[in-house]
Parts: structure tokens; sequence; C-alpha cells
């Protein structure tokens, strides 16, 4: 499927990767199991934490590790596919699986090291606006070639681009509530903050009337591209498929207007869900202190 068929396993699966990812989940269970029962007196960490944990792993690894990420090098479309797994999907599992200690061992030990000068970044309209703001410079064509033909650079923007998604996420998820001073209202703007400012990336992507990455469209810009996740001569690639085309079920531009429709689609999707989910225990709490209010009322009264 896809062109598939033409790599090799490793090429498709990066098993370096897998191994990372295993080597991450082996170390998670370990410290949320055994060695969390030996040191820690507070409740076991819930199964069903863990579950979100392991499955924030395995979205991070079929976007940056498994098929979607080499497909990312072939088509703009599953490219997009690859950012909302990376960065919209994966984060807050990962996020919501890390039980509050050992969120509250990472604050207090960033509290007393040098990085707590960038304790900035983590508010809220700061983080949305940074986030946001690396994700659509890395989509200016100019940026994104260039970032996808160097492999240091592509590997540290990628990774700076993770961060910043997390802090975005930490006012949604609020691993440590009583640290976390956004609530109601405010985290409604701040998700709606979030969804008004990728929109000016996405509708250049999705109503560009050419194809706007050399990426995908010029055949030997793609070979030297690949060159970074398909073993052997660049050159190889080109006299054996001729660019990206070969694989392609869609022109170009066509899949470029995908890619930034299905980035848009998944964004509002998640960010609406989450809008109704704080609306609704905005507006619950909003009237159980209303009742609670009549009810003291209706005590002095009759007092």
């Amino acid at each position: 499927m896809f062109g598939l068929a033409y790599f090799k396993w490793e090429e498709i699966w990066s098993p370096v990767f897998l191994a990372v990812m295993l080597l991450i989940a082996a170390a998670y269970l370990v410290l949320t199991g055994p060695v969390h029962d030996r040191l820690h007196k507070e409740k076991p960490v819930a199964a069903g934490r863990k579950a979100l944990f392991l499955l924030g792993l395995t979205v991070l690894y079929a976007a940056q590790g498994g098929p979607v990420e080499l497909l990312g090098h072939i088509m703009f479309s599953f490219h997009m596919v690859s950012m909302a797994l990376s960065y919209l999907i994966a984060p807050p599992l990962l996020m919501l699986g890390l039980p509050d200690w050992i969120w509250r061992r990472l604050a207090d030990q960033l509290s007393r090291s040098p990085l707590s000068r960038l304790r900035f970044l983590t508010h809220p309209i700061v983080a949305a606006v940074v986030f946001n703001g690396l994700f659509s410079l890395y989509h200016f064509p100019a940026i994104h070639d260039y970032v996808m033909l160097h492999f240091t650079i592509h590997r540290l923007y990628y990774a700076i681009l993770f961060i910043a998604a997390i802090l975005m996420w930490w006012t949604l998820v609020k691993p440590l509530p009583d640290r976390s001073e956004v609530h109601g209202l405010k985290q409604m703007g701040f998700i709606f903050l979030n969804m008004v400012l990728l929109t000016p990336a996405c509708g250049l992507i999705i109503f560009a009337p050419e194809p706007l990455y050399a990426t995908y469209s010029d055949p030997a810009v793609w070979a030297q591209a690949m060159g970074y996740c398909v073993s052997g001569d660049p050159g190889m690639l080109l006299s054996r498929f001729g660019g990206p085309e070969f694989f392609g079920y869609l022109e170009p531009a066509i899949d470029q207007q995908v890619g930034g429709i299905i980035m848009k689609f998944i964004q509002e999707i998640i960010f609406a869900s989450m809008l109704a989910y704080v609306f609704y225990n905005w507006y619950k709490r909003e009237n159980r202190e209303d009742d609670e209010l009549s009810g003291d009322e209706a005590k002095m009264n009759l007092t």
C-alpha cells in the first residue's frame, strides 16, 4: 500500500527508534510499578493512566518511526498526519499517563535549575504563541525545505516543537491542578486562541494555487530528503522511481491541499472536544455554586 513494498523492513519500521520507545515503556512500567510500590506511599498508578502513556508512545512511534514517517517524506498529506499525531495527540496522552508525583519531582528539579529562567514559557498566551508560531514558521516553504534537507536541524526542530507542544498542552491537561491558575472561561479563551493561531498557516497551505514545497514536487530535492530515512545513494531513488509522483495517488497541489485540510480538521476536532469538556465542567461548577448559595440564603431566612 502506498508503495511501501518497495522499501526494506528497517526503512519502514525504524527498529532503532522502536527500541528506544520500548525502553521508555519498560522504564515507565518499572517506575510506576515495583519502584513506586517500594518508595512511594501514594496510591498505585491506575491501569488506565498506564494505558494512556503507552498509547501516547505508540502514537509517537507511529508518527516518527513507523510507516507514517516514511510516507511523510513522500506525500505532504502524510506529513501532516505525522505532525498531528506528534504534537496534537501524543503529548496529552503522555502527560495524562504520568502520575502526579513524577510531575512534582520534575517541577521541583526544574525550579532549582538554570532552566527556571524560562518559566515565562509556561504562561498560557506565551505557550500558545510559541507552539503555533514554531509550527507555522516550519511550514513556510523555504524553511520547510531547508529543515527537511538537513537531518540535524530537522531532529532539533522537531524536539523543540515537541517541548513547545508540551508547554501548550500544560494549560489544558493541567498535570498539577494546584499549580494552574487557568480555569473556566480563561481556559476556553485559551482553546479559541490556539484554534485561531494555526488557521493562517493551514489557510496558506489549503488555498495555495500551486505546490509550495520542493520536497514533494522537485524529484532531486525529494531524493535528497529521502536519503535520511532510506539507505543507499539518493541518486538510486531517482533512477528507480523518478520522483515522489511514482508513489502518490494525488497530484502535488491536491496532496498539499489535503494535508492542510487534514491538519486543520484534526485540530478542530481535538480542540472543539476540549472546549465542550471545559464548558461542561465550568457550567456544572457554576450551577453547583449557585445552588449552594441559594441553599445558604434559605437557611439564613429560616433562622
